[in-house]
């Protein structure tokens, strides 16, 4: 792929949302390093132009650079920061919202031997892998778009597809492929991790919530733990933790307050945890919180 036509393009298209002119395509352009910081991931596809960046999801790290992406096939608490950034050579990348019903519809359309063999097994939520020459292609052509405004209504769809078949039919095929399938595994998991995020403050049995994704608990705990790195209570805790540092960022005087909002019964439990996570007790780290908002953006991109 032309590297420097793409990082031109990022550059001067970026914009401090991440947004475009083009729904579902977004761009980041980052000039220092980042501390790490907590965030969901998104469903996406992230392409890395210049620069690096490094992604925790519980005990997994996933490390991409320039002529790589990620696969995020369900929307995760992670961790994430730039390794590589500056000034002179900003971390510059391309992310691509993945939506489940084009994926289906590109299933439906593919003949049979058009794509790769299932894998077996569950795959993980975060995949990363070197991105081929067409893939890239394809990404300079849709950035050409944001310079054709009379052209991306009619071109923009069709690059789309074309970005998501290259990922069916590319390496990292079964993980996408399972977004688009109503009844595999990671749509399963994908149902509980929104089923948990929604009810992050309540007390829930593992046993209720693989019921309600039409699995025995075996098969739930491991599946669960394929996807999310995570085991469904440790997911919880995850979700909660971030919840309560958005909420300190506006509440930093009730921080009792905050962590019974999302679940904590007890102080000693909530304070010991926060500092954990976050490195620091939520006292202090309210302090550095004043302006924080909850991210609207993928973190991966």
């Amino acid at each position: 792929m032309d590297l420097a036509e793409l990082r031109a393009l990022l550059a001067r298209h970026a914009r401090p949302d991440m947004g475009t002119a083009i729904e579902g395509v977004l761009i980041s352009k980052v000039e220092r390093r980042t501390p790490p910081t907590t965030s969901m991931s998104g469903t996406v596809m992230a392409l890395i132009a210049q620069g690096a960046k490094q992604i925790a999801l519980g005990d997994r790290v996933y490390e991409y650079r320039a002529g790589q992406y990620l696969v995020a096939s369900v929307d995760l608490p992670v961790t994430g920061r730039f390794t590589r950034a500056s000034v002179d050579a900003p971390a510059l990348g391309f992310g691509l919202v993945l939506q489940p019903s084009m994926i289906a519809e590109l299933l439906l359309q593919a003949a049979p031997g058009d794509l790769p063999p299932a894998p077996t097994g569950t795959p993980s939520g975060m995949v990363v892998s070197d991105a081929p020459d067409e893939l890239g292609d394809a990404v300079i052509r849709m950035l050409r778009l944001l310079d054709r405004p009379r052209d991306r209504a009619v071109l923009a769809p069709l690059i789309k597809r074309e970005i998501l078949w290259l990922l069916l039919t590319g390496e990292q095929s079964g993980a996408v492929r399972q977004l688009g399938l109503a009844d595999s595994s990671l749509s399963h998991i994908a149902r509980a991790v929104r089923w948990i995020r929604e009810h992050y403050a309540e007390s829930f049995r593992v046993e209720d919530v693989a019921r309600r994704c039409g699995m025995s608990v075996s098969a739930f705990y491991r599946n669960f733990q394929a996807v999310t790195s995570m085991s469904p209570i440790q997911f919880q805790k995850q979700i909660r933790l971030q919840e309560a540092r958005l909420l300190l960022a506006t509440h930093a005087n009730d921080i009792t307050g905050v962590g019974v909002r999302v679940g904590y019964e007890s102080p000693s439990q909530f304070s010991r945890e926060y500092r954990r996570q976050f490195g620091a007790p939520p006292s202090q780290d309210a302090a550095r919180l004043r302006g924080m908002t909850r991210a609207t953006v993928p973190a991966v991109v």
